[in-house]
């Protein structure tokens, strides 16, 4: 989709994402985002879903897009959640994402310094504890992890 299209319907309508929490030996791998929503922060591995994707493809996608993992199992789906951003993609324009959260089990470590930087300039492997504390972490990502 163009970007003047794309600025319309993300000024309209919520957008559809997912995103994945990437699992190895009980930490969770975040990337430091480098775009609107969320620069700065580190975040989940995620992305929206385009037009005519199937949720399955778009899961494969960004996980080769962004970590260039090809998936060996199907993720598991964990629940629903609703992203609100003041600091859309656009200047002037919020971002509403109704993001689906999947969870998916690498079997073995991943080279950190090897993965693409399009979205991320920083990668790392989180504890749920170091998540919750640390301020680099998006508020939205330590809503996964809230009861």
């Amino acid at each position: 989709m163009d970007e003047k299209l794309f600025k319309i319907v993300g000024e309209a309508t919520p957008l559809v994402s997912i995103d994945i929490l990437i699992k190895y030996e009980n930490r969770i791998l975040l990337g430091k985002r480098i775009n609107k929503p969320a620069k700065g922060y580190f975040f989940s591995i995620g992305g929206r879903i385009m037009k005519n994707e199937t949720i399955q493809l778009a899961i494969q996608r960004i996980m080769s897009n962004e970590l260039n993992i090809q998936l060996k199992s199907a993720p598991t789906f964990i629940n629903l959640f609703e992203h609100f951003y003041s600091d859309g993609i656009f200047d002037g324009i919020s971002s509403h994402y109704v993001g689906l959260l999947y969870e998916y089990e690498v079997g073995d470590n991943i080279d950190l310094k090897c993965l693409p930087n399009e979205q991320h300039n920083e990668y790392k492997w989180f504890s749920v504890n170091q998540i919750m504390k640390d301020t680099q972490v998006h508020k939205n990502v330590k809503d996964y992890f809230r009861e």
